[in-house]
């Protein structure tokens, strides 16, 4: 996507079945050569336009950018050390905690489907504010013993692991599964069954 300076931005990673986990893959790539993918408060506008928490026309400012990535690496550690079984770091909880509090969001029903609404004053850290509410279900609710990360060395992304046998390796198998199906081809590794 071409952003206002004409210069090409990389696309979203949007094929991780949880919002938390989706935002922390606008850094991506963290073991390796990290991709940022909100460089500037148009391409934090165009992520929540992209996963529908667009709550208003206000755009992005850079503080609401600077707030946005402080929450995206909040979720990626308090992420992994819960796939760890570490402890949550207090300044990780407290952040998640009280953006899900103040974002005074609720869903709404409209003619063709649901839309989310806030009673915020601001709406861009309304939307962030869903962002931590999913994390904090995540993370503190039933699905928190099933949180994992992805075993490309390269990626370091957080996924929800509803396989059976809780045998699933990566964040995505579109994405990061064939990169390393395609590594251990080239180097002649026979490759390993996925879920």
């Amino acid at each position: 996507m071409s952003t206002s300076t004409g210069k090409r931005e990389p696309a979203f990673r949007l094929d991780n079945e949880r919002l938390a986990f989706r935002f922390t893959a606008t850094l991506s790539d963290r073991g390796g050569v990290p991709v940022e993918r909100l460089p500037d408060p148009g391409r934090l506008d165009d992520w929540l336009a992209a996963n529908d928490l667009r709550l208003s026309s206000h755009r992005a400012t850079p503080s609401d950018l600077a707030l946005a990535r402080r929450l995206r690496e909040a979720i990626h550690r308090a992420g992994t050390d819960v796939a760890r079984g570490a402890t949550i770091q207090r300044a990780d909880l407290t952040l998640l905690n009280t953006l899900a509090r103040e974002a005074r969001a609720y869903p709404a029903l409209t003619r063709t489907g649901m839309r989310w609404l806030s009673d915020a004053d601001n709406h861009v850290e309304a939307s962030l504010g869903l962002v931590a509410a999913d994390a904090v279900v995540i993370l503190g609710g039933e699905e928190r013993g099933r949180v994992k990360t992805c075993e490309n060395p390269d990626c370091g992304g957080l996924y929800v692991d509803t396989s059976q046998g809780r045998s699933r390796r990566w964040c995505s198998m579109n994405y990061c599964g064939n990169q390393m199906k395609k590594a251990r081809f080239r180097h002649g590794a026979p490759a390993a069954r996925t879920p």
